[in-house]
């Protein structure tokens, strides 16, 4: 696979390829699909430094649920969200990677001055984002995302072409390649089915040559598989961690971060010949 270089946020380095990373969900509302949301803002801020001291490398703030049926909200209310919990995660943690779950301008504004680094949208790569991005010098995760499952062709196809023109504008706009995260976006715009077809062929998208993110984490493909709630999927959530790093995956975005650790680490010695620090003591 292509040199696709490092990003640096905060004197960390991301040197992609080399291992993977293990980025944190922290839903800051009350109706998550996964029933992990946290409306006040103290229990996600609990919830967010939980997730740090885990293992994270990345904590993904978000104030507005994304699931089928979700009840949007305005950018007001998702900054009032948000702010708080990344400023205190910003005071306790100066050293952590936030990410803001956002499509909003305005959101991502308002968090990059809490203390945000990079901005995760699951609308891919609207104009008015990347504009809102470049200024401030963050990097962006572009997802797939559609309205409906119809896809005039193979869905493989449209979501690997629909990430690379997403990446181009991003880098036209002055975003670094090493800096523009694709995300094949399972569980948005896709029946179970196409979630598989797509997760059976996501080296596709790891062979555009920028780096890569994937989130599973108990969605309901997995419950369809499993036949377990939310909450039990951790098993089928880490079967695809292991099975994307093996397809070149750069990070991935989870619930449950002690148990996806674990299977990065192991998929990482076998996929990327990691190893762990004294290793050979």
């Amino acid at each position: 696979m292509a040199d696709r270089g490092v990003m640096r946020l905060r004197g960390k380095r991301f040197p992609w390829g080399e291992r993977t990373f293990l980025m944190a969900i922290v839903n800051v509302t009350p109706d998550s699909f996964s029933g992990d949301g946290r409306s006040a803002a103290d229990a996600a801020i609990e919830h967010a430094l939980r997730q740090w001291r885990a293992g994270a490398d990345m904590l993904d703030i978000g104030g507005e649920s994304t699931r089928p049926g979700h009840t949007p909200v305005d950018a007001r209310t998702e900054i009032a969200r948000v702010v708080p919990v990344i400023e205190a995660v910003r005071a306790h943690e100066p050293e952590a990677i936030v990410s803001i779950d956002t499509y909003k301008p305005a959101v991502a504004r308002a968090a990059h001055a809490a203390g945000a680094d990079i901005v995760n949208s699951v609308l891919g790569a609207p104009p008015d984002l990347l504009d809102t991005a470049a200024e401030l010098g963050m990097p962006l995760a572009a997802m797939h995302n559609q309205r409906d499952t119809h896809y005039d062709g193979d869905v493989v196809d449209a979501v690997v072409a629909y990430l690379h023109e997403c990446a181009e504008r991003a880098v036209a706009r002055g975003i670094p390649r090493e800096c523009v995260l694709l995300d094949p976006g399972i569980g948005f715009g896709k029946t179970a089915d196409q979630n598989i077809r797509v997760l059976r062929h996501v080296d596709r998208i790891c062979a555009l040559g920028f780096p890569t993110l994937l989130g599973t984490s108990r969605k309901s493909t997995l419950g369809r598989l499993t036949q377990r709630e939310p909450h039990e999927r951790i098993y089928g959530t880490a079967a695809t961690t292991a099975l994307g790093i093996a397809a070149g995956i750069d990070v991935v975005r989870v619930h449950d971060v002690a148990a996806n650790r674990d299977a990065i680490r192991v998929a990482d010695a076998i996929v990327r010949d990691w190893r762990p620090e004294r290793w050979t003591e």
